[in-house]
């Protein structure tokens, strides 16, 4: 990510809306938001091939209790709407997998969330990313992610309705197939 290229565009930015980048106030801005978009875009640097490798760690499960699901419910994200650059907040994600032979460890799964969420997103992608990294990290075709979720381009611009909120489901395999599993994720 160019930090400096970011800074000097967030610049002419303030300029453009008839900001003084000089003044006491906004001299550090272009840096400060450069940092910001570095860290809650951290994302954008890794596949999600990559992001499966990262976080995915597992550990291996008996044969006889292998098939159960592994349901994680309420991962809290964030992320920026592709379209109009605008935050998509009080995001929760629930997740379930099928394992096979071996499990993620939990805390990968939330890692795996939060990642995927820092790139300029799309809710659908957002959850068609999510599962199709912990498929491969898992090692599983059997995967659902629900993600409900409010979007400042719908509750602060536009038709400006605070109280709208967005909810997608992905579901590869068993998830697809089996509407139990599928409930699971509600």
């Amino acid at each position: 990510m160019n930090k400096e290229a970011i800074a000097f565009h967030i610049r002419g930015l303030l300029e453009a809306i008839g900001e003084d980048p000089d003044r006491d106030g906004l001299i550090e801005t272009p840096g400060r938001v450069a940092d910001m978009i570095e860290e809650v875009l951290e994302g954008t640097a890794y596949s999600n091939h990559e992001i499966a490798v990262m976080f995915g760690k597992t550990f291996p499960v008996e044969e006889d209790g292998g098939g159960d699901p592994v349901v994680m419910k309420d991962i809290t994200v964030f992320s920026y709407c592709e379209h109009h650059l605008a935050l998509m907040y009080d995001m929760t994600v629930n997740v379930g997998y099928v394992p096979r032979g071996k499990v993620l460890g939990l805390s990968k799964i939330a890692r795996i969330c939060d990642m995927a969420a820092k790139r300029l997103q799309l809710q659908e992608r957002l959850g068609r990313d999510i599962a199709e990294i912990i498929s491969e990290a898992a090692g599983t075709p059997d995967v659902g992610v629900k993600i409900a979720g409010s979007h400042s381009c719908m509750t602060a611009r536009g038709i400006k309705n605070p109280s709208s909120r967005t909810e997608t489901w992905t579901c590869l395999g068993a998830f697809r197939e089996n509407r139990d599993l599928r409930d699971l994720l509600n």
